[in-house]
């Protein structure tokens, strides 16, 4: 007694022919698929080459009309269901293939922390739409292009606070990088030396290779009890390398609109020496940024000189279903093995 299997059901079905199917497959050999068109083509061209060359018997029929009949059509099964054997081995031939790629990431990975000026300078419009909103944007692209670092932010006005933690959470980050507001520090003013301070205290104990902090700041230190430069010697003594940004233009730069619509400018100057001694102290480098498109461009910067190595492991599971269409093409000849000695290969034409 014959038992059907369900891998026998499995491969009977006749999804293995639609397009979708045979469009997800990955071809070893693609270039035998272009084979696939020559061969109704060379039968049909044979059929038109014998048209006139086949013997032919004189038979006397009787006076009337012959009728067409449909089972004469029947001839042609063994040389459709052969030419789609040979269609079925060519595909079988192409291999084809399903890929499953699996990508393992390691990475020895770099602390890094964002300070950031909230003070209320930064609402100063000379960066379209804002001084803080024009780094806040740059800083999620930033993210965006970190493998396997731990990043937290450090927020700072006239008081610094630890917005986030060191993380490899960056959607939390990115989360946190929107929240940032103007007034959510309620004393005005730049400490720069609190949130050097801030940041450290967070980095003291960390293990990574190296610790980097990158502090956006528009103005000199105005506040907080911490000298820069002592901050600044105190985050070197931990290895922590310092880069810092100084953001906006000098001279008159827009601020606000009234309620007549004129826009209204202030005179602003930015004071370099500080964030300059910072940098120079804590072995990394000073930057200037009086445009988005300059911000970019020294992100890009610190993004190559902090740049992870990341170690990468592919790992390929490729199943073959060649088989699938041999199996048809084998049952296709079985079927035409049959055909050939039966009834249908002689039935007579009109």
């Amino acid at each position: 007694m014959l038992k059907i299997t369900d891998n026998m059901l499995e491969w009977l079905s006749l999804d293995w022919f639609s397009w979708d199917t045979l469009r997800s497959y990955d071809w070893v050999f693609p270039l035998v698929l272009y084979a696939l068109p020559l061969v109704p083509l060379l039968f049909l061209l044979k059929w038109l080459f014998t048209l006139n060359s086949r013997n032919k018997l004189n038979v006397a029929m009787f006076d009337g009309k012959l009728h067409w009949q449909w089972t004469s059509l029947l001839r042609f099964v063994p040389d459709i269901l052969f030419i789609l054997f040979i269609m079925l081995v060519l595909v079988a031939l192409a291999r084809p293939q399903r890929i499953n790629e699996q990508v393992e990431q390691t990475a020895e990975g770099i602390d890094i922390i964002l300070a950031l000026d909230v003070s209320g300078s930064m609402e100063l419009q000379d960066i379209q739409p804002n001084r803080l909103d024009a780094a806040k944007e740059v800083a999620l692209e930033f993210i965006d292009g970190r493998v396997q670092d731990r990043i937290g932010l450090v927020v700072f006005a006239g008081d610094a606070y630890s917005l986030s933690p060191l993380t490899t959470d960056y959607q939390m980050l990115r989360e946190s990088i929107n929240s940032i507001g103007f007034k959510m520090i309620e004393n005005d003013g730049t400490a720069i030396g609190s949130a050097l301070a801030v940041a450290t205290n967070r980095m003291r104990d960390s293990q990574a290779k190296s610790k980097v902090v990158i502090l956006i700041s528009d103005g000199e230190n105005t506040a907080g009890s911490l000298d820069p430069q002592m901050a600044a010697q105190l985050a070197n003594n931990y290895n922590i390398k310092l880069y810092s940004i100084g953001i906006g233009k000098d001279g008159q730069v827009p601020y606000a609109v009234d309620d007549n619509g004129k826009t209204l400018f202030v005179e602003t100057n930015l004071d370099e020496s500080s964030l300059r001694d910072v940098a120079e102290i804590g072995s990394g480098r000073f930057f200037r940024a009086d445009s988005k498109d300059a911000l970019q461009e020294v992100f890009k910067s610190i993004n190559t000189l902090e740049k992870t190595e990341v170690n990468e492991k592919r790992f390929r599971d490729t199943k073959d279903y060649y088989q699938v269409y041999l199996k048809w093409a084998l049952l296709l000849l079985l079927c035409w093995m049959l055909l050939k000695n039966t009834f249908v290969t002689n039935v007579l034409e009109d």
